[in-house]
């Protein structure tokens, strides 16, 4: 299973900004695609505060970007949020650690171009970048 970075989910489905052609390949050929829940609140903020423009509300957006792309939404339990609360602030944002710990509980490859996530030394055999 590949998890995919909030903002990679939305540049593979939205062709305003289209992804390197090898991360689309990886994203088209893997054998499972996931997201953090936490994804769904930060397409929601993006689009309210718009600074993305979606093609549909943002709910039934959602819905087919997840359901309708076969992406499964992991939830955030207890185990991804302890984690999530301990991991290096190399980075002010929350939910990218939300996603970071959903990779490392899940052992799941993460596709991101954030340039901080490679300060992460947890996700040194998960991190897919280029």
């Amino acid at each position: 299973m590949i998890l995919l970075d909030t903002h990679i989910w939305i540049r593979w489905l939205l062709p305003t900004e289209p992804l390197p052609k090898n991360l689309t390949d990886l994203i088209e050929t893997a054998d499972g695609l996931a997201v953090s829940s936490i994804s769904c609140w930060e397409v929601i903020l993006l689009e309210k505060f718009n600074r993305i423009e979606l093609p549909l509300p943002v709910d039934e957006w959602l819905k087919e970007a997840s359901e309708g792309s076969d992406v499964a939404v992991l939830p955030i339990d207890e185990k991804i949020a302890s984690l999530a609360g301990r991991l290096p602030y190399h980075h002010k944002d929350p939910a990218d650690r939300f996603i970071i710990a959903t990779s490392i509980v899940n052992d799941a490859e993460l596709i991101s171009l954030d340039s901080c996530f490679p300060l992460y030394v947890e996700l040194t055999d998960l991190l897919i970048t280029t």
